[in-house]
């Protein structure tokens, strides 16, 4: 087969990067694992797509990139996130913003931004063949095209590699992109989890697991350094191994060197309350259960599946009467639901993880150009890239502005060639 660019992978970067070229007029052939295209964006946002987030500059964009975010400014600069509003608006998928500057289609699908990736790549001339690259092809280190599983070569002028990390390995991102790079001679920078659910010390998650939790507040403290990392308010999740949810998946990419029990999560179950306040609570339901057992006294003021694992936790026994807690008991209560402590163990495994941090050495490709460096007519785009972000959209808000970098600039490539 025959095309004059080649781009590995059909997810977010890889259709914007095919969409793109064919708008250029450059035949592209994009080829892809998966039966459908961009599985793994249909489960982002459990469903419902954080499309990108709309920040105010691009200094912000980048602040909000730990990993290698100066390295994305030209990218960004190019396509920023209000060209991505612009850009799915203009195919009639009306987006919305909510907290934290966070941006969905108006219809909470993901299957709209899907569909709209997938129509801008065919639109502009995209021919999308089932496949998996496992070889490119180079030739005096120039890129000459891939070699698929089943033995076919296509041949093309330029080659995208935009085939993800390693997370949700079932959406078909098993890591092909850093075997290619290597091949190519690249450095990987060694990929870990990063917006994933972490493993906790604690006995007690087992307990609770299924627990959700609203409306709380987090501190994350590194306990070598002594200093909080992170702090957020929302919504979290125990589970069988630790905790989830959106606050503790945006806490563990803060994480950046993960130590046993180095990190420790302080959940103000009551952020709403002082400590005055929440004293002076926990003193009205005491007074209205006087008579009862402390276990039986706060199921006012906490979920019921939480109640025995603070009763616990302060070490009163169960079975003592409200009216014989002492004022250093309830100041134990009140500091316990305002500091209830998670010590984090571990990160779950990688491809349990919404995004992968590590990957392509960014060193040895062309911020500006998304071209590598070690041989010509290759690129990369997306999260094969060793750069990531936090939650709230600025990770396919990379792959838009990396896949139309790369896109653009193979598909110029390719035209100077011709001239």
């Amino acid at each position: 087969m025959q095309a004059e660019l080649l781009v590995i992978g059909a997810g977010a970067a890889g259709l914007m990067a095919a969409g793109t070229a064919g708008e250029m007029a450059v035949e592209t052939v994009l080829l892809e694992r998966n039966d459908r295209p961009a599985r793994k964006v249909m489960i982002t946002g459990k469903g419902r797509c954080n499309v990108t987030n709309a920040c105010d500059s691009l200094n912000e964009l980048i602040a909000n990139v730990p990993v290698n975010g100066r390295f994305l400014y030209s990218a960004f600069s190019r396509f920023m996130p209000s060209d991505t509003v612009d850009f799915f608006e203009s195919r009639s998928v009306m987006l919305k913003k909510e907290r934290g500057n966070r941006v969905f289609p108006v219809s909470d699908k993901a299957v709209d931004i899907v569909d709209a990736l997938h129509n801008f790549a065919v639109d502009n001339g995209a021919e999308i063949v089932k496949g998996r690259a496992v070889e490119l092809i180079i030739e005096n280190g120039e890129v000459k095209g891939a070699v698929t599983d089943e033995g076919e070569r296509i041949y093309a002028k330029a080659v995208i590699v935009a085939c993800g990390g390693k997370s949700y390995p079932q959406t078909g991102s098993t890591g092909d992109g850093y075997t290619l790079a290597r091949m190519a001679g690249h450095n990987i920078v060694p990929i870990k989890p990063s917006l994933v659910p972490l493993e906790a010390h604690e006995g007690f998650c087992t307990d609770l697991q299924g627990l959700s939790l609203r409306n709380v507040a987090i501190k994350v403290v590194d306990t070598k350094t002594q200093k909080e990392i992170y702090k957020d308010f929302g919504e979290m999740l125990f589970t069988h191994y630790g905790v989830s949810g959106p606050m503790i998946l945006s806490a563990s990419s803060h994480m950046r060197e993960m130590e046993r029990g180095r990190y420790k999560i302080l959940i103000d179950l009551k952020p709403g309350l002082t400590h005055e306040q929440l004293d002076a609570r926990v003193l009205r339901d005491f007074a209205e259960n006087v008579n009862r057992n402390f276990i039986n006294s706060l199921n006012a003021l906490l979920p019921k599946k939480l109640v025995p694992v603070v009763v616990r936790l302060c070490k009163v026994p169960i079975s003592t009467k409200v009216n014989q807690i002492t004022k250093e008991q309830r100041q134990t209560l009140v500091n316990l639901l305002k500091n209830f402590t998670v010590t984090v163990t571990d990160f779950r495994p990688v491809e349990e993880a919404i995004i992968t941090s590590g990957g392509v050495d960014v060193t040895q490709i062309n911020p500006k150009t998304m071209e590598s460096k070690l041989v010509k007519g290759l690129y990369f785009a997306g999260e094969v890239i060793d750069a990531d972000a936090y939650t709230g959209g600025f990770n396919l808000q990379i792959a838009f502005s990396t896949g139309r970098l790369a896109g653009e600039s193979a598909a110029q490539g390719i035209i100077d060639k011709g001239e």
